[in-house]
């Protein structure tokens, strides 16, 4: 039953949702960096190297291997893998360094008591868990 719970839970959340439309925006994003990579960085590489890279072929008894095209989906891939970086995983690791760093310059509000070691307030003049007196803060 637990499972169906979390399920629920999972569905009633959004996050089913967020996925979805995640999933489909990694997908629009890989179709059109894989048209620039067929239709412009490929075309831009047989200018310079005098062929065709899209077409590139090798035979070896029979069998036709088109490293042309594996190429062209590794370059695929590593754009991807680049865009992805610059403008998902870069600007939230600064964005979590940012809010790290405003949590640690945010002055304290509580201190341990020295008796007992619980967390109180650092204005307080007794401790509320044990009833000791406290030193002034």
């Amino acid at each position: 039953m637990g499972y169906l719970d979390d399920f629920k839970k999972f569905v009633g959340s959004g996050g089913l949702i967020t996925l979805a439309v995640a999933f489909i925006m990694a997908t629009a994003l890989n179709a059109v960096v894989s048209a620039l990579v067929v239709d412009f960085i490929t075309p831009l590489i047989g200018v310079f190297f005098k062929f065709n890279l899209a077409a590139a072929t090798t035979q070896v008894n029979g069998s036709v291997f088109a490293y042309g095209d594996f190429l062209n989906k590794v370059l695929t891939f590593l754009i991807d893998a680049l865009v992805v970086f610059f403008l998902i995983v870069e600007p939230l690791e600064k964005y979590q360094a940012r809010k790290a760093a405003k949590l640690a310059a945010a002055p304290p509000t509580t201190r341990a008591c020295p008796e007992c070691q619980s967390q109180v307030p650092i204005a307080a003049k007794r401790c509320a868990f044990c009833t000791q007196p406290l030193p002034a803060a």
